[in-house]
Formats: C-alpha cells, sequence, structure tokens
C-alpha cells in the first residue's frame, strides 16, 4: 500500500523522470486508443464511423480553443512563475479566476453549437446525407456537455498538477477516458447502435475529470469564486494566450476544412482519414507530447531563472530524444503501412478499398512526424519565454499552406484521401523549419553538431534501416509467411519490426549516436525502482 501511494504521491523533477512517467501511460493509453479503434473497426461500417467521428469536430473544437489555448500557451508558465516566487495563495486565485472565465466562455459557446447544430454540421459536413446530418447533430449536442465539459475542467487541473510536477495522477486520466469508451462499446453496443461509443465517451470523460480531484485536495486546492483581473498573472494569461488563441482559430478552420474535403469523398473517406491520424500520433503523442510536456516545466522555469544555456540544452536534448525515437517509427509505417493497418484495423466491416487508403494515408502522414512531434517542443519553448505571438504567426502560415494543398491535391489533381495527409506533412515540415530557425534568433545559436550532424546521423541510419526492412519484406512475404491469415500478418509484420528495430540500435552504436548511449543508461536505471530519475538534476533521457 506505501508503495502505490509514494507512486501516486511521486514529484518529477527532472526531464527524464517526467517523461518516463508520461510515456509509460501514454503507451498504455494509445494502446487503448487503438484497440478502441480495432472495435469500433470491428463493429459498424466505415460509413457509420464517418457520421461519429465528424460529430467530434464542434465539441473538439471548443475544448482546443479554451484547453489548448489557456493551458499550454498561458497558464502553465504564469502559475509556475507564481509558485517559484512563493506565491502560492496568489497563483491559487489567478487559477481559479481563470477557470471561471473558462467556464463562462465555455457555457455561451455550447449553448450557441446547440442552438445552431445543424447548420454547423451541415456547413462542416456537406458530404453527408440528410438522415446521417440527423444522427450527427443529435451525436454533437451530447458530446458538447458530455464529453467536452468534463474534459476542460479535468487538463484545467491537470496544468495544475503538472505545474506541482506531479504527472502520474494527470497521465492516467486519458487511460480511463479510452478505458470508458471501450467499455461503453463492449457493452452497449448490441443496445444501442452507434451512440455506444458516444455513451462510452462521455464516462471516460468523467473518469478523466475525477481521477484528478483527490490529489488537488492534497495540494490544498483553493477555489476563489472571483473574476477580478486585477489580480496578479490574471491579465498576462490573458495576453499571452490572444495569439495562441488566434492561432488555433486558424488550426480550427484547417481541420474543418479537412473534415469537408472527406465528407466531400464520402462517409467512408471521414473514417479512413481519422483512422491514419489516430495511428500516426501514436509516436507523436508517446514522444512529441509527453517529451514537450516534461520539458516544459523546466523550459519555463530555466527563463524564469534567466538561465539561456540551461534553457538551450534542455531544448535540444528533448529534439534530439524526440528524433532518435520517430525517425525510425516513421520509417516502419511508411515500409510496413498495409500489414500495419491490417492488423489495427482489419476486419468483415473494413474492406480491402478502405485498408488500403487507410495505408497510403497513413504512409503520407508518416513523411512528417519529426515535423509534428518537434514542434510539440518548439512551441512550448516560445511558450516558456512567455512569446505566443511568434508560434500563432508560423502557424497560420503552416496552416494557410496547408489549407492550399489540400484543395489543390484533392480539388485539381483529384487525388484521394490520402493527399490530406501528404498536404499536412509538407505543412508541418515547414512550419517545424521556421519555427527552429526564429528560435535560434531569440535564444542564441545551437551547434553544429546539434543542429545537423546528430539529426542526420539519426536520419541516415534510419533509411539504411528502411532499406533492410524492405529488402526483407519482399523476401519474407513471397517465400515464408502466408499473410493471407491474420496470425501470419502479426507474426510477419512483428519480425520485420524487431529486425528494424535492431538494425537501427546497432548502426547507432556503430555511428556513435549519442542519443543511444543515454537511452542504455537510463534503461540500467529501470531494473530499480530508487535509481529512476525522479528527483534528480539531470536531463538525460
Amino acid at each position: 500500500m506505501n508503495i502505490i501511494k509514494r507512486v501516486f504521491l511521486l514529484r518529477q523533477s527532472s526531464i527524464g523522470g517526467a517523461a518516463f512517467i508520461l510515456m509509460s501511460t501514454v503507451i498504455v493509453s494509445r494502446m487503448l486508443g487503438l484497440f478502441r479503434d480495432r472495435l469500433l473497426a470491428g463493429v459498424y461500417s466505415p460509413e457509420e464511423l464517418g457520421i461519429y467521428f465528424a460529430s467530434f469536430r464542434l465539441p473538439n473544437m471548443l475544448f482546443d480553443l479554451l484547453v489548448m489555448g489557456v493551458l499550454s500557451a498561458a497558464f502553465i508558465p504564469v502559475f509556475t512563475r507564481l509558485l517559484t516566487q512563493k506565491k502560492e495563495k496568489i497563483a491559487w486565485r489567478m487559477a481559479s479566476i481563470i477557470a471561471n472565465y473558462t467556464m463562462g466562455v465555455f457555457f455561451i459557446g455550447s449553448v450557441t453549437m446547440f442552438l445552431f447544430a445543424r447548420q454547423l454540421c451541415s456547413l462542416f459536413a456537406p458530404g453527408l446525407s440528410e438522415k446521417e446530418i440527423d444522427l450527427m447533430v443529435d451525436f454533437t449536442r451530447t458530446l458538447l456537455f458530455f464529453q467536452a465539459l468534463p474534459l476542460i475542467v479535468g487538463n484545467v487541473l491537470t496544468g495544475i498538477l503538472q505545474s506541482y510536477q506531479f504527472f502520474f495522477i494527470p497521465a492516467i486520466a486519458p487511460v480511463l477516458y479510452n478505458l470508458g469508451t471501450i467499455i461503453g462499446i463492449v457493452i452497449l453496443s448490441p443496445f444501442i447502435g452507434l451512440w455506444a461509443p458516444i455513451a462510452g465517451v462521455s464516462i471516460g470523460a468523467f473518469l478523466f475529470l475525477c481521477v484528478q480531484i483527490p490529489l488537488l485536495f492534497l495540494l490544498r486546492f483553493r477555489y476563489y469564486g472571483s473574476f477580478d483581473t486585477k489580480t496578479e498573472g490574471v491579465r498576462e494569461v490573458g495576453i499571452l494566450m490572444i495569439p495562441r488563441a488566434i492561432g488555433l482559430g486558424a488550426s480550427q478552420i484547417e481541420t474543418t476544412l479537412d473534415l469537408i474535403l472527406a465528407s466531400m469523398l464520402g462517409a467512408k473517406m471521414i473514417t479512413v482519414f481519422h483512422f491514419a491520424q489516430h495511428l500516426q500520433q501514436l509516436p507523436v503523442g508517446l514522444f512529441g507530447v509527453t517529451i514537450a510536456q516534461a520539458a516544459f516545466p523546466t523550459l519555463s522555469r530555466s527563463s524564469a531563472q534567466g538561465s539561456h544555456r540551461q534553457f538551450r540544452q534542455s531544448v535540444i536534448n528533448a529534439i534530439h530524444q524526440i528524433l532518435f525515437f520517430v525517425l525510425p517509427i516513421s520509417v516502419c509505417f511508411i515500409v510496413l503501412r498495409v500489414p500495419i493497418t491490417r492488423l489495427v484495423f482489419g476486419s468483415s466491416e473494413y474492406d480491402w478499398e478502405a485498408t488500403i487508403l487507410t495505408a497510403k494515408t497513413l504512409a503520407m502522414f508518416s513523411l512528417s512526424l519529426f515535423a509534428q512531434s518537434i514542434i510539440h517542443v518548439l512551441t512550448r519553448a516560445f511558450y516558456a519565454i512567455c512569446d505566443t505571438k511568434t508560434p500563432m504567426l508560423l502557424s497560420i502560415a503552416g496552416i494557410v499552406m496547408n489549407m492550399m494543398f489540400s484543395v489543390l491535391f484533392i480539388f485539381v489533381f483529384q487525388l484521394p484521401v490520402w493527399g490530406l495527409g501528404l498536404s499536412t506533412s509538407i505543412a508541418m515540415s515547414a512550419q517545424v523549419l521556421l519555427l527552429y530557425y526564429v528560435l535560434q534568433k531569440r535564444i542564441g545559436l545551437f551547434s553544429f553538431v546539434d543542429t545537423f550532424v546528430t539529426p542526420m546521423k539519426m536520419v541516415c541510419i534510419s533509411f539504411i534501416m528502411g532499406i533492410i526492412m524492405f529488402l526483407s519484406q519482399r523476401l519474407f512475404d513471397e517465400l515464408i509467411f502466408d499473410t493471407t491469415r491474420t496470425i501470419n500478418v502479426f507474426l510477419f509484420t512483428s519480425f520485420l519490426t524487431i529486425l528494424g528495430g535492431v538494425a537501427y540500435l546497432f548502426l547507432s552504436w556503430v555511428f556513435g549516436v549519442d542519443q543511444f548511449y543515454r537511452f542504455a543508461r537510463f534503461i540500467k536505471k529501470l531494473k530499480t525502482f530508487q535509481h529512476l530519475p525522479f528527483h534528480q538534476g539531470d536531463q538525460e533521457m
């Protein structure tokens, strides 16, 4: 019992310790997410799932604008700075006021979306039939209050707990969210059909919120029913969030355009696009988001203390950690796109056309996995130095580029749905390069080795690994494995993945990639719980 309590109440003071906690729980959460998608693909047709996924557009828009705009860009840096300055009472008051304004905006936004749901759904999914729109409207209205509201409040609590360097409880909240969805699908599908995952999502959102509340009270949470903008930090949060909110607004236009274009290709294509997107988000969430989240409090603290050298080192360490893991996964997704898609989504309901299109879309997304992951670190680096304007401007530039290419690929070149994945990769790659360039201007140049040599080593090793996997795939697919059977597809994919992983690690050792040695040292620390870097200051893995 004491061990369990110790785990739940641990503070993770280093990037490595925090990242380990986040990655461990994200692995579980993402695996449950893939299992959820597998259940969805096995129970419902791609056309039905297109309605289900489309119904999340309005609730997710409200959630992203409120949570991502306030929490990641503005709240955590200001809240962390107040805690660093020993102003805990003021920090709690500021948090309460921000939460009050957030809930006020949510109430106005949700009621407006509820009343005009039909018009908005018809606008966002013009390719759906009247009957499909009717169902989408009902789903949307339910999700606004039973999914979006608990998630918004829960993510505010997540920001507070992470500012106190508690990462475990917030990290298991998404696990419970996916569990709730799975429970809904498994238990309720025979009785209420496509409403089952909607009910499951609502259950999961409630669990996401409730699991974090006990730890909040242990921190002696103080709520203030105030809207006083003169409280220290409130106006600063407001000023910081404006550029981020504008950038997210533009991002919502981009996401909505993807939905519009996919729906015009048919409800089935909405499902194909979302499933491919979910798959490629696995490494982004596992490495990009978790390492960035773990680094954010450290970056905010380094910025507050004026330690520019430590700030630069934290940024480059986080980028290299991400590249070390994400680049080989990108290669795996490109080379093994079809067997991976078959394993995750293959079922009698998910036909071969949908499988092939999902695989091609996944490959197109995978071209920019490095950019989609690194961008989380770079944007948080700007937020840590209280600059939300630069990421906003560059984000808008990337969004405009993505929208232009999306329209060009779908309407002019008349590409299938995978054209949306390709447009995303082009825009994200350009955006991350611009962010990196501008950040160097702000905090000083990174070394030549950090900028070019180390990343290029990883790129070359990943490319060689890809060639090995591709040639082995051609050989074993024809001579050894009968891939018409699911068990053989699993063995075939597992064998090639292990082969590629071994080749990658061996080549990393041969080329002397520093992250390989850091990773090896970190693995040794896992042998005993007390040696995990939860309280140490080193910022390695």
